[in-house]
C-alpha cells in the first residue's frame, strides 16, 4: 500500500475544525481532485456511506467511502473502493492552546490492472497531497476567521 500524510495546524479550535473535516460532504472544499460528494447513509458515524466523485488522471472516478472509525475530536476513518483501488483516509485530530493540529493521511491500494502502474503512484501521489495541504489549510484558516 503507498501512503501519503500531511500535518496543517491551524487557529481554528478543535471542536469546528472537527465539525467541517467530519462532514465528509465538505470535501469538495478542500481535496482539489473531489468533484462531488454526498452523503448516501447514516449520520456521519460508523458506517455512514459516501459517494465521492473525484477527477483523477483527467476523468472523473466514482469512490464509495464508507466510515469506519469514528472517534469525536481525535480520529476519523474512511475507507473508500473505486475501480482497481483501495483507499483508506485518516485525519486525526490534536486540540491545544493555540488552535488544532490536524494529520491527513491517504493510502491506497492498487488492485487488478492498475497494479502495473504502482511504480508511478509515488510521484502522482505527493503532488496531490501537497496541493490537498494547501487547500486544506487554505479552509481551516477560513474557520478560524
Amino acid at each position: 500500500m503507498k501512503d501519503v500524510e500531511r500535518t496543517i495546524t491551524t487557529a481554528a479550535p478543535l471542536e469546528r475544525v472537527w465539525a467541517y473535516l467530519t462532514d465528509f460532504t465538505n470535501a469538495v472544499e478542500w481535496d482539489p481532485p473531489t468533484q462531488r460528494c454526498e452523503r448516501l447513509s447514516g449520520d456521519g458515524g460508523v458506517g455512514t456511506t459516501y459517494r465521492n466523485v473525484s477527477s483523477m488522471a483527467g476523468k472523473d472516478v466514482e469512490i464509495e467511502y464508507t466510515v469506519t472509525e469514528h472517534e469525536p475530536l481525535q480520529r476519523f476513518r474512511l475507507q473508500g473502493t473505486a475501480t482497481g483501488m483501495g483507499l483508506l483516509d485518516t485525519i486525526t485530530f490534536q486540540g491545544g492552546p493555540e488552535g488544532t493540529t490536524v494529520t491527513y493521511r491517504a493510502e491506497f491500494q492498487p488492485q487488478g490492472v492498475a497494479k502495473l502502474a504502482e511504480p508511478l503512484l509515488p510521484l502522482g501521489m505527493e503532488k496531490l497531497a501537497d496541493s490537498t495541504e494547501d487547500q486544506m489549510r487554505t479552509c481551516l484558516a477560513r474557520l478560524a476567521a
